[in-house]
C-alpha cells in the first residue's frame, strides 16, 4: 500500500486501523537502515485509530525491543502515569517513535536512521490526522519545531509543519519520560506540562473547526474523541 492510497482509503475506523496495520508490517519487514541489524523486533507503534492525539518519542529501548510494542519500559510506565494525572488513559492515544528499532546501546538515532523511517511516521501522521502531535524528547521535537530547544519550549505549542503528515495539528513538546526518570526537577515539570494538554487540544480543535460554530451547534471541544465501539475500552471522551 503507498502512502496515498493508505490516506485514501482511511476514513473509517477499520480503514484507518488497516491502514496502520499495513504501515506496520513494513515497518517489521524494514531494512531501510543499519538498526534494522542489531533489532530483535522493530517498534511501529499503536494505539486507537480514530484518536486525536499522537504522541512521538525518540525510539525503542530495551523492553521495547524485545516486546516490538512503544513505551512499555519503565520511562512507559511514567507516561501512564502522566496520562492518568490528567484523566486519560494509554489506549485512549497513539504512540509511536522517530525511529522504529533500537539504536545500540540506546545511543541517540543517526540523521540517516531518521531520514530512512521519516517515511513510515508520515503515513502514520496522514491516517491519522491527529489534532495534537505531542512530542517527547528532543529528537521529536526537532522533528515537528525543527531550530528549538527542548529546555525553553517545553509546556508550549506550534503549528507542525505539514509536511511531517500532520496536515492540520499543534506540536506541543514535553520532555522524554526516560528525562524525567532521571531528574526530579524534569519529573516536576512533566507533570506540570502535561495538565496543559487538554487545553491545547482544545485550541486544536476550535483552530480545525474554523469559524465559531452558529447557535444550536455544538462546539468543537464538545464533540468526542472516540466514538463507542462494542468491546472497545477506549472512552467516548477525553
Amino acid at each position: 500500500m503507498t502512502a496515498g492510497e493508505a490516506t485514501v482509503e482511511a476514513t473509517t475506523t477499520e480503514g484507518r486501523r488497516a491502514a496502520l496495520e499495513a504501515i506496520a508490517a513494513e515497518v517489521r519487514a524494514c531494512t531501510r537502515c543499519r538498526l534494522s541489524e542489531g533489532r530483535t523486533k522493530a517498534v511501529p507503534g499503536e494505539g486507537h485509530p480514530d484518536t486525536e492525539v499522537l504522541f512521538v518519542g525518540e525510539g525503542p529501548g530495551q523492553t521495547e525491543d524485545a516486546q516490538g510494542r512503544p513505551f512499555v519500559g519503565r520511562a512507559g510506565e511514567l507516561l501512564v502515569k502522566l496520562l492518568a494525572s490528567i484523566g486519560w488513559r494509554r489506549q485512549e492515544v497513539f504512540i509511536t517513535n522517530v525511529v522504529k528499532c533500537r539504536p545500540p546501546g540506546n545511543r541517540d538515532p543517526e540523521p540517516d536512521e531518521i531520514a530512512a523511517c521519516a517515511p513510515y511516521l508520515q503515513r502514520q501522521l496522514e491516517v491519522l490526522d491527529p489534532a495534537v502531535v505531542v512530542t517527547l524528547g528532543r529528537f521529536s521535537m526537532a522533528h515537528f519545531r525543527p531550530g528549538e530547544r527542548i529546555t525553553q519550549i517545553h509546556g508550549t505549542h506550534a503549528p507542525a509543519p505539514a509536511t511531517t503528515g500532520a496536515r492540520d495539528a499543534l506540536a506541543y513538546a514535553l520532555f522524554h519520560p526516560a528525562a524525567a526518570l532521571r531528574s526530579t526537577d524534569v519529573e516536576r515539570q512533566s507533570y506540570d506540562d502535561i495538565a496543559g494538554l487538554p487545553r491545547v487540544l482544545s485550541a486544536a480543535r476550535a483552530r480545525r473547526a474554523g469559524p465559531t460554530p452558529e447557535p444550536g451547534n455544538p462546539p468543537a471541544d464538545d464533540a468526542p474523541i472516540i466514538p463507542p465501539e462494542p468491546g472497545d475500552d477506549a472512552p467516548t471522551l477525553f
